[in-house]
């Protein structure tokens, strides 16, 4: 559906949407299939031509940009839609952006090529197709211009939606070409811009998406409606690993509004109903008795007694990062350091609660959802319907917050298996926020038990760094183990990669001690850079200070190997003014840490009263992303993220106790408040030959910049998150 256009009827929407790109008639189509494809034929001459998979020229020289990824206020949107508009040469000002459908790309041979959004990949791994389709849909119709001025296209350029011939100075708009256009052999090779002559990428732009936000327009999952739609809302077995084992439905039958109580796979009931709130209040009035399974004796401690128990060296590991002999170095060190660090579950606890709203006849499956990945929703629609792909659709509605929990499908199964007891009923399946919080796919749970080792000149010589705990990629997505091994574990701590270790060390041994409990984790935004980034960078404030050595100092002389993670480190210590004297009574923290293909460092400024309360006055970040698309969408998101990660360190936590988690709400699952969060100073430091993420990075970097500098203010090391625990908490 077209920014801008998205109307309160997702059904004439989506059939709007689908004329819109089945009208090929006489429009230009390159198939973009991760390459350049074949022309595909139109029929409806009073539809815009499709000039490719990407772009959509009206005759008014609108251009509407399509996005495969999905826009979750990271400012996905409109950076690709930059990165498009830059080589298309288009108006900035008349570019508008709808989102395609999984169904139809998968019909088209993937033309869209990847619908997952997450680990900030959204630009960093589609900028190159994006960019070509862009490019191609410039060049042919700079060719039908040509081809109409009986001149050769080299004569001609396009600039701002306008075509000009050089030597005569005739001109053309793109709208008025787009058909002939559309007749034409798309070009073989296809010339990409250099990125220091773009005139519309790398610029700091307004987002396409914010308006509607702020004015109300902006229709999320939560707020379709249907003709005829009913609601449903549904309870999970709290217990994860449990199962229904009865309800009696004849309790709540006769409430108001209720239409049905139905089963919902082997762990759930839902009640529907003509209302979400008579949906609601009948599902809290009916009696279900759950069979909780063997895990309803698990707790927090006893999990936490569990990773304790696989930091013992003994305890077999898998390896990641390897070199020299550690467990010798630390056997002959002449001093030794030991610490262990712990990270809990947390939520996402994304604004809307997950919901879905699913359409199911014996003919055709279609949802209305905002995902994180359209084409794993396709898949669960698929396998949950029990229908042909070509008898099913996913339309992605703007999600209302994601941070990796609606990559999941869950939801969207269970949305479908309750329509397909009700065929021919749009139902919205909406959670509340207990089942929401219940029912999470949370940040995995680890601990970390490190050993830094010394030589009798105060070198570091040896470094043993054991991760013991969950691996996200054995539940959810086990095809990406390696010989049993999680890579995604080791984020930040790898030998090279979107996400290595910024320091050289002589005896250097990584590893994981794989521990899964029953609560099932999930992609949290950032991931495990957030955790590894404060065992390794609050270890290395450890050891720094155990020798007397200024924790910039210490780290530099580790960091010659490592220009790109030394540059951001230099950039954030000299704008806090790391060798000059605080003001009085401020302490200062600093770290660094690469993830997500950008390499990152903080520098923090606090003060702390009452040996307990904690003031961040500033905060300075440097990020070098390779390239930047919008920098001011970088600027807000390095903030975002700040927001995110102070939140985790000072209140994130999710604790188990008869097998369920223990946080139903808000009131106990807390996010930091617009008067806690402190000034964020930004530097942006592209450098060039790659492409890394901005939405996640820095996020990891927030908690170890506070810790250490809550160190230096108090003497007193925080080895395990959230603060609330440790009775401290914002000033």
């Amino acid at each position: 559906m077209a920014h801008g256009s998205l109307s309160k009827s997702p059904v004439l929407n989506r059939r709007a949407f689908v004329l819109g790109t089945a009208a090929v008639g006489s429009g230009l189509a390159l198939g973009f299939d991760l390459h350049l494809g074949g022309p595909v034929a139109a029929h409806a001459a009073d539809i815009p031509p499709e000039v490719n998979a990407w772009v959509v020229i009206k005759p008014d020289d609108t251009v509407v940009v399509r996005i495969a990824r999905s826009e979750m206020g990271q400012g996905t949107l409109t950076g690709l839609a930059q990165l498009v508009a830059e080589e298309l040469e288009c108006d900035w000002s008349k570019v508008t952006t709808e989102y395609p459908t999984p169904g139809q790309s998968i019909a088209r041979k993937r033309v869209w090529g990847d619908f997952s959004t997450g680990g900030s990949r959204g630009i960093r791994t589609s900028h190159d197709y994006v960019r070509k389709g862009g490019a191609a849909a410039r060049m042919m119709l700079i060719q039908a211009a040509a081809n109409e001025w009986a001149v050769p296209a080299a004569e001609c350029t396009a600039a701002n939606s306008v075509i000009t011939h050089t030597p005569s100075g005739r001109t053309v708009t793109f709208g008025k070409v787009a058909d002939a256009a559309g007749k034409l052999e798309p070009p073989k090779d296809v010339p990409l811009k250099d990125p220091k002559d773009w005139k519309i990428a790398g610029k700091p732009l307004r987002r396409l998406d914010t308006v509607e936000k702020v004015n109300g327009k902006m229709i999320y999952g939560a707020d379709v409606t249907m003709p005829g739609m009913l609601n449903a809302a549904i309870k999970d077995c709290p217990v994860f690993g449990g199962k229904l084992k009865s309800f009696d439905d004849s309790k709540i039958t006769g409430m108001k509004g209720v239409k049905k109580v139905v089963r919902v796979g082997d762990t759930a009931v839902a009640v529907v109903a003509d209302t979400w709130w008579r949906a609601k209040t009948a599902l809290e009035a009916l009696p279900v008795v759950w069979d909780e399974g063997p895990n309803a004796n698990v707790t927090s401690a006893s999990i936490a007694k569990w990773l304790e128990e696989g930091l013992d060296p003994a305890q077999p590991a898998f390896i990641a990062n390897k070199n020299g002999d550690a467990k010798a170095a630390i056997a002959g060190a002449a001093k030794k350091v030991e610490a262990v660090y712990a990270y809990p579950f947390q939520n996402h606890a994304t604004m809307e609660p997950m919901n879905a709203t699913a359409l199911y006849t014996a003919d055709k499956c279609e949802v209305w959802t905002g995902t994180q990945n359209g084409e794993a929703v396709f898949a669960a629609v698929v396998e949950a319907s029990g229908l042909p792909s070509d008898k099913c659709e996913v339309y992605k509605i703007m999600p209302g917050g994601g941070f990796g929990r609606r990559g999941m499908t869950d939801y969207v199964r269970q949305a479908v298996a309750i329509a397909k007891q009700m065929p021919g009923v749009p139902i919205k399946l909406m959670w509340t926020r207990e089942e929401d919080m219940l029912h999470g796919r949370y940040h995995p749970i680890t601990q970390s038990k490190l050993v830094g080792a010394f030589d009798a000149d105060n070198n570091l010589i040896g470094l043993h760094l054991r991760i013991s705990g969950q691996s996200i990629l054995a539940s959810v997505r086990p095809e990406g183990m390696q010989n049993g091994m999680d890579p995604v574990v080791f984020q930040g701590l790898n030998t090279s990669g979107e996400a290595a270790i910024g320091y050289t060390i002589p005896n250097l041994l990584i590893d994981h001690s794989m521990r899964n409990p029953h609560v099932p984790p999930g992609f949290w935004r950032g991931v495990n850079v957030n955790q590894n980034a404060i065992y390794l960078e609050c270890f290395m404030d450890e050891l720094a200070h155990s020798v007397g050595q200024d924790p910039v100092e210490f780290r530099r002389k580790l960091m010659s190997k490592h220009p790109k993670h030394l540059a951001v480190l230099n950039a954030v210590a000299d704008k806090i003014g790391w060798t000059t004297p605080a003001p009085q009574g401020v302490f200062r923290g600093i770290c660094q840490h690469m993830g997500f293909g950008s390499y990152v460092a903080a520098a923090t400024e606090i003060s702390v009263t009452d040996g307990n309360k904690i003031k961040i006055h500033r905060i300075v970040a440097a990020t070098d992303p390779g390239h930047a698309v919008n920098p001011w969408q970088i600027d807000r998101q390095i903030a975002g993220s700040f927001v995110y990660g102070l939140s985790a360190l000072f209140y994130g936590e999710c604790t188990v106790q008869g097998g369920r988690i223990e946080q139903e709400n808000f009131d106990t699952y807390q996010s930091m408040t617009l008067k806690e969060m402190p000034k964020v100073e930004s530097i942006l430091m592209p450098s060039g030959g790659f492409w890394g993420g901005v939405g996640e990075p820095t996020i990891c970097v927030a908690a170890p910049a506070v810790l250490n500098a809550f160190f230096a203010a108090t003497g007193k090391r925080i080895r395990s998150v959230p603060l609330k625990s440790h009775d401290i908490t914002f000033a």
